[in-house]
């Protein structure tokens, strides 16, 4: 008998089979896919020799995570290895016109002020204040809500600011990003360095709490970079595995959990036994983690088993935008018709925060965006493995792409509501077409483009519900305490030994492994 048996294979997944390996426990992860790591996938889509991203790529909120911090020694033994530049993140607007961050603050702050004055001081004052509340806010977006350990770190914040000082922060805190950046920053170049990150958190501009992931985000890209996993973010399953099966664990894939196995009533008691796969094999565990959507976990794997009051919830939680990906080869480095952008790793193209608000509100609406917002990644930059020597490679990720398209926006684009071929392909002419224009001779230096749709991503990967990326909507109500559902207590069931951990339970989507460091924490880890 397994002591845990961990459906799936993401980043949650992988966090918490090495830590319970790690401490003795016999640890069995399953995955019905051929390969392992959830969105953490590296092949040549595009051409033979050019190793691309397929969906996640970059690492910082993994290198910031607890998880990092205890497992970096081990994972590196294993062949993890992150690559980094000293410029995470720019912006290139319509008009030629952008931002550029650093990992220094103080060059930042001057940079900033020369775009308008006060603006860097302004950055200055955001990103020391994320720094100084950075053990309370961290806690908060991190570790488990539902504890004495969180009621002990409120209390202390109340004797510290004050009932109505805590109050004021969080009333602060739940400003949305464009009230934040349109109070804070003159520059509109500053605005529309920020405003496309708030949809990589799964929100717009007008969420609440946006403008406080807005600031988190710019103090973790100037303190930690926007770093990538030599090799491609399939490495670092790789890494994870070999850690894994050192520490005694096994992975096995190709392998279809079909239900979740429970005990018969015992009065009130009723506990998980195991899984049993779609061949029929019954696997025994004493505790069973799921890196599942809440409907795979209670419409799917519990069935009939599952609580009435769960199996409602989850057929009333909602998913958010879908993503577009689209990954170029390159016969040489792009030159940029911008200065400075040559070694930034992540760059959005965007005029700022109308026009993020616009695209995500036209695919909140099932319409295909009219200008999307749209994020250029350079890998080869930081890792020059990634392609043959003098040739380069591009990672676009489109954070505001439908779900389930209506129209198109710009009235241009027929469908019949299906991301088929034929609409993914005018969909990757209209993306190629806005960056062609920021780079110097574009279509002499294209090899080839690979796009996936959201429905191509949904089929790699069966928590990617629609393309969602996230897990789920990540507003307000289902977030936090509230994720996945208002009754929820730290990824815990109603099943004591069945544990929900992955992007659709806290603290919610990215690589950082959050629920997964929680919940083998919780296990005696």
């Amino acid at each position: 008998m397994a002591d845990h048996v961990i459906i799936g294979s993401g980043i949650n997944a992988l966090v918490a089979g090495a830590l319970l390996s790690r401490s003795g426990k016999k640890v069995l992860l399953l995955e019905r896919e051929d390969r392992i790591g959830g969105c953490m996938m590296t092949h040549a889509a595009t051409l033979p020799g050019f190793a691309h991203d397929v969906m996640a790529a970059t690492f910082v909120l993994f290198l910031t995570s607890p998880a990092y911090a205890e497992l970096a020694e081990d994972l590196g033994k294993h062949g993890f290895e992150l690559c980094h530049t000293a410029h995470p993140t720019a912006v290139l607007r319509p008009c030629g016109r952008g931002a550029r961050l650093t990992t220094d603050r103080t060059e930042n702050i001057a940079a900033f002020n020369t775009l308008a004055a006060g603006d860097g001081d302004q950055h200055g004052v955001d990103v020391t204040g994320i720094e100084a509340d950075a053990p309370f806010l961290f806690a908060l977006l991190g570790g488990d809500l539902w504890s004495w350990a969180t009621a002990r770190l409120l209390l202390g914040q109340i004797r510290k600011r004050g009932l109505n000082g805590l109050k004021s922060w969080i009333g602060t805190a739940l400003r949305p990003a464009r009230g934040w950046l349109e109070t804070s920053y003159s520059s509109p170049d500053i605005q529309a360095l920020w405003a496309p990150w708030v949809l990589h958190t799964g929100l717009t501009p007008e969420s609440s709490y946006s403008g406080q992931m807005g600031k988190v985000i710019a103090f973790a890209l100037e303190a930690a970079g926007a770093p990538i996993v030599k090799g491609g973010a399939g490495e670092a399953a790789l890494a994870f595995r070999r850690l894994i099966e050192a520490n005694g664990g096994e992975i096995r894939t190709g392998v279809d959990v079909a239900k979740i196995t429970l005990s018969e009533p015992n009065g009130k008691t009723q506990r998980v036994t195991g899984v049993e796969t779609a061949s029929g094999e019954i696997i025994p565990a004493k505790h069973v983690l799921a890196s599942v959507t809440p409907s795979q976990l209670y419409n799917r794997l519990l069935t009939d088993d599952a609580p009435q009051e769960q199996i409602a919830q989850a057929q009333q939680y909602r998913h958010g935008r879908g993503s577009f990906q689209l990954h170029y080869a390159l016969d040489a480095v792009p030159e940029w018709l911008a200065e400075g952008l040559e070694d930034v790793a992540l760059i959005h193209l965007s005029d700022g925060i109308d026009a993020v608000s616009k695209s995500a509100n036209e695919a909140e609406r099932g319409m295909l965006p009219e200008t999307p917002t749209i994020c250029v990644g350079q890998p080869h930059r930081l890792d020059p493995s990634r392609c043959p020597e003098g040739k380069a490679i591009l990672w676009l990720q489109i954070p505001d792409a439908p779900r389930q398209i209506k129209g198109d926006a710009a009235g241009q684009i027929a469908t019949d509501g299906s991301w088929d071929e034929a609409t993914r392909e005018a969909f990757a002419d209209r993306i190629e077409g806005i960056l062609a224009r920021h780079i110097k001779g574009f279509d002499k230096i294209k090899l080839a483009r690979a796009a996936y749709s959201p429905a191509d991503l949904a089929a790699l990967n069966m928590n990617l519900v629609g393309g969602d990326p996230y897990g789920g909507a990540c507003t307000l109500d289902q977030f936090f305490t509230f994720r996945p559902f208002s009754s929820s207590r730290n990824g815990s069931t109603l099943f004591r030994n069945l544990h929900h951990i992955g992007a659709s339970t806290h603290p919610g989507p990215g690589l950082g492994g959050g629920s997964g460091f929680n919940t083998a924490k919780r296990l005696g880890a």
